[in-house]
């Protein structure tokens, strides 16, 4: 066990004392239909809307669900500053509240509210958990094949580069104990895309914590456009070297 962590708290089965950070561009056509889902299996986790200023009043939405629900929060931003200022900006408003799991999970529904509850049967024994969809019992659902072949060629080529035995680096559905986020230098996390998942793990395993990965089926998204860009994918490739040489 990580001398890190001698006694962690157990985590609550219905999300008490949990939030869930979404960070939301367009996603109007999911995020009320997810909050429900994510509700119906954990009723008692906190929500976390960090809206890039949506055109399509994703934030507005967020707000209207706020008024008439305690349970969900949110922050606007003023414009598509990246999912890993995103991310980073909903851990410094856990951090100044009370929370003691705090998850990172997508609007789309790629990331199933009903593995949720694997996520917090697992941290008991663990200080970050990873949803990995390349282990037993994990998956990927009606991706095109150069997807597929992109995910893993790129998880590889991060594990190789930095030589870590988890399969699933890039995927970002995670949940923290709010100490590794106390811990971590969250102003030194330079990268913004998906390669920001690589990075927080990173530094998460050499601040000395414990990681572990549960299985996850991560199906295609059915509403809104995917976020993917080409310059994520190269950022991604060289902030691994720049891990790897300590930069």
């Amino acid at each position: 066990m990580n001398t890190r962590s001698p006694t962690r708290a157990p985590a609550s089965a219905d999300g008490d004392r949990a939030l869930i950070i979404i960070p939301t561009y367009n996603e109007a056509e999911n995020l009320e239909k997810l909050v429900i889902a994510i509700w119906e299996r954990l009723p008692k986790v906190n929500i976390l809307v960090v809206d890039d200023a949506s055109p399509d009043g994703t934030g507005r939405l967020a707000d209207a669900i706020a008024m008439r629900e305690p349970r969900l929060h949110a922050i606007h931003r003023a414009g598509k500053l990246g999912l890993g200022t995103a991310y980073l900006a909903g851990f410094r408003w856990a951090l100044a509240r009370a929370y003691l799991f705090i998850f990172e999970m997508d609007a789309d529904f790629s990331h199933q509210p009903r593995f949720l509850a694997d996520f917090l049967r697992t941290i008991d024994d663990a200080d970050l958990v990873i949803g990995c969809r390349y282990m037993s019992g994990g998956g990927v659902e009606n991706w095109p094949w150069r997807r597929v072949a992109i995910s893993r060629g790129g998880n590889l080529y991060a594990r190789v580069i930095l030589g870590l035995p988890y399969t699933d680096l890039t995927g970002g559905f995670k949940c923290f104990r709010r100490e590794v986020l106390e811990t971590l230098d969250l102003d030194a996390v330079s990268q913004v895309g998906y390669g920001f998942q690589i990075e927080l793990t990173w530094r998460t395993l050499h601040a000395g914590f414990d990681v572990e990965q549960v299985p996850i089926v991560f199906p295609d998204r059915t509403a809104g456009k995917s976020k993917m860009s080409g310059n994520i994918v190269r950022e991604a490739a060289l902030g691994v070297w720049r891990l790897r040489l300590g930069g």
